[in-house]
């Protein structure tokens, strides 16, 4: 007979704290798209799903634009020659996610898109004040993605990642072993789930109203 204690199921800090972990409502939201940058989709940088997570991004987008809602693209700039180079191809936001006129877009040189740039001033001018509801997709999941959940928490918003429209790489572990894609990213985004935000499976999870 086996006698292992079965695991217990988790509190979160959320749930420790009081906080809300219902899903935002697209009409009450502002769309935040995290480094879609061909980085992530060719040469050295390249990420599992990253195809997919872009086609998914262009889904949410397409939704957010019929919806009116405020939409803002953030790059990452790693300078020029590097995969991060904003002025090349190699650094451009994807063409399937690419910003329409008027859509801000924010440079940042930070995982977290808050640290050292005017996110917050744009989404201010945008009418959405802090305790608004953004809603994140981006690349990648275990970085900016998460550190940009974690800094609009700090700045008092209400994030919620988009789990679909994510991707990662496979990482080498302290102890060597690889750590496959698919559990970074899901380590990842239960970190966002344990304090920073709530985490919406698919782009169809988020309700309209």
């Amino acid at each position: 007979m086996n006698t292992t204690p079965s695991p217990r199921p988790s509190t979160t800090l959320r749930g420790v704290t009081g906080l809300d972990d219902r899903l935002p409502r697209l009409s009450e939201s502002a769309l935040i798209l995290i480094d879609f940058q061909n980085t992530y989709r060719t040469g050295v940088m390249a990420l599992e799903g990253a195809d997919a997570a872009v086609a998914a991004g262009a889904r949410l987008l397409a939704r957010a634009r019929a919806a009116g809602r405020p939409v803002v693209h953030i790059v990452h700039d790693g300078g020029d020659g590097t995969p991060y180079d904003i002025r090349a191809r190699i650094g451009a936001i994807s063409d399937e996610v690419a910003p329409a006129a008027g859509e801000p877009v924010v440079v940042k040189n930070y995982p977290d898109a808050f640290h050292r740039t005017d996110l917050r001033k744009t989404l201010d001018d945008l009418g959405v004040g802090t305790g608004g509801d953004l809603i994140l997709a981006g690349l990648m999941a275990h970085m900016c993605v998460t550190f940009t959940a974690q800094g609009a928490f700090h700045h008092g918003y209400r994030p919620t990642v988009v789990a679909e429209a994510t991707a990662t790489r496979s990482l080498t572990a302290p102890d060597g072993t690889v750590l496959p894609a698919s559990t970074l990213k899901t380590a990842a985004l239960t970190t966002v789930t344990d304090l920073f935000g709530v985490v919406a499976p698919t782009v169809d999870a988020i309700p309209a109203q």
